[in-house]
């Protein structure tokens, strides 16, 4: 592209070079030609007044001498009366047949002489005869200034050439940088390098076109990053069949069997843990639900606590369930909530000893909804550390991912997740689930905590009595 408006802009300046030089330089010809024979128009002037006058030779040749053109000038006087010949002042170079038929005319004429031309005056006599003054006009005074000029013309020419096609190259290159850059981004990106990208600068189609290059970056980098994100929940979800055939295992007993069942889902365990730890490095995004999404959340409550109350039963845990007696419509797919609460219980399973205690509640609000899982474990040191995706809390097994379920969840609606103490002595986690869609105003700290306004309001509900029968 750089080369192309250069040639092009080399092939307009040249022509339009040449059609304003050639007129301009045969026009400079033809001045400096009319101001040489306008010379000798003059000189040949200053001659009639004294032919008028009188036709004696000195006195002509002074005349002659006087105006400094002796050289160059001519006089051809013709014989009066009964006189043959007649008087010539000067070298004659034009022929005697010009001369004559200049007389016969009686107007000046040139003609072409060897090294240039002459300038026949006719003029008229006392004697009524028509004496003819011929003057001398050289090439090199006809040329004079010409070649000049012409080489002046050339210079400004080649001037205005070397300039546009100066200007047509930075032009070019302000407009083809630009487009080199984008080039080498989507090379880039090609390759794997997500984070190329284009200067938005240059022309305003090559700035429109590197802001959609970025933008489609963005993209694509949002986009793998849903994915890993997605392969590492979808992995998470597995934890809970796991954690069952893990205590289905632990309850058959010594045998090999027994023992090769136990490897194998320890085994399921561990690679489970290497596909959620691969990508956790995924940036969390949970969309919010559509219009006329959602889910019943007291049914899955207590679809899922008939999940979990059989292993509660063989484990010997006491278990409770408040307010989902009723149907509760939250904006959020069935699928999510169910994830979110198989995390929650599970956590609650693989972290406390067994015949822990442990309590679902689900509290109907205004705007929000309210789902606590609390537990009489030895509860969480460290909320904060908890809430942060991809930590975990340490101990083996933990990928730190089901929190962070939970937390996008709540923030796809415009809640949040909080982290506390119970009424049984252990860990409470609340799951905020906002109705309308609207976020009250927030001040953020650690990634997982979200403080808001609103929220004492309906908070304030589950100080009524949440002990366990």
């Amino acid at each position: 592209m750089r080369w192309a408006l250069v040639k092009v802009s080399l092939a307009v300046t040249a022509m339009v070079v040449v059609a304003f030089a050639v007129p301009l330089g045969l026009v400079i010809r033809e001045m400096a030609r009319d101001r040489a024979f306008s010379n000798a128009e003059r000189e040949a002037a200053a001659v009639a007044p004294a032919l008028s006058i009188t036709t004696d030779r000195e006195q002509l040749e002074r005349v002659v001498a006087s105006a400094g053109s002796d050289a160059g000038m001519a006089v051809h006087i013709p014989a009066s009366g009964k006189e043959s010949g007649g008087t010539d002042i000067g070298r004659q170079r034009a022929t005697d047949d010009d001369i004559a038929a200049v007389r016969e005319m009686g107007r000046a004429s040139t003609t072409e002489v060897a090294g240039g031309s002459t300038l026949l005056q006719p003029v008229a006599l006392s004697s009524g005869e028509i004496a003819v003054v011929e003057v001398y006009v050289p090439e090199s005074e006809v040329t004079n200034g010409v070649g000049t000029a012409w080489a002046v013309l050339a210079a400004v020419g080649a001037a205005l050439i070397v300039g546009s096609v100066a200007v047509a190259d930075r032009l070019g290159v302000r407009m083809v940088q630009p487009a080199q850059r984008l080039v080498e981004g989507a090379h880039e990106l090609g390759e794997g390098k997500l984070g190329a990208r284009v200067p938005e600068e240059g022309p305003n189609e090559l700035r429109l076109a590197a802001v959609a290059f970025n933008s489609m970056a963005d993209q694509v980098v949002q986009l793998l990053a849903n994915e890993r994100e997605l392969a590492a929940d979808l992995s998470h979800r597995l934890r809970t069949p796991l954690t069952v055939l893990r205590l289905n295992a632990a309850s058959l007993g010594d045998g090999p069997a027994a023992d090769q069942t136990r490897s194998a889902v320890e085994q399921l365990e561990r690679e489970v843990d290497t596909i959620i730890r691969t990508a956790r490095d995924a940036k969390p995004q949970t969309a919010a639900a559509g219009p006329g999404a959602g889910c019943d959340a007291a049914e899955v409550v207590r679809e899922r606590m008939g999940f979990w109350s059989a292993l509660a039963e063989d484990e010997g845990r006491k278990w409770r369930v408040a307010g989902a007696d009723r149907p509760v419509r939250i904006p959020v797919a069935r699928a999510d909530l169910a994830a979110s609460l198989d995390a929650l219980l599970g956590n609650v399973f693989r972290h406390t000893a067994e015949g822990t205690a442990f309590a679902v509640d689900l509290h109907n609000g205004e705007d929000a909804v309210i789902v606590l899982v609390s537990d009489a474990g030895p509860g969480i040191p460290d909320p904060d550390a908890a809430m942060a995706r991809g930590r975990g809390s340490g101990n083996d097994g933990s990928t730190g991912l089901g929190l962070d379920i939970v937390r996008r969840l709540a923030e796809s609606t415009g809640g949040d997740v909080r982290i506390g103490s119970s009424v049984l002595g252990g860990t409470e986690v609340r799951l905020w689930i906002q109705l309308d869609g609207r976020a009250a105003p927030v001040r953020r700290g650690h990634r997982g905590s979200v403080r808001r306004r609103r929220q004492p309001r309906v908070a304030a509900t589950f100080n009524r009595s949440r002990s366990l029968p």
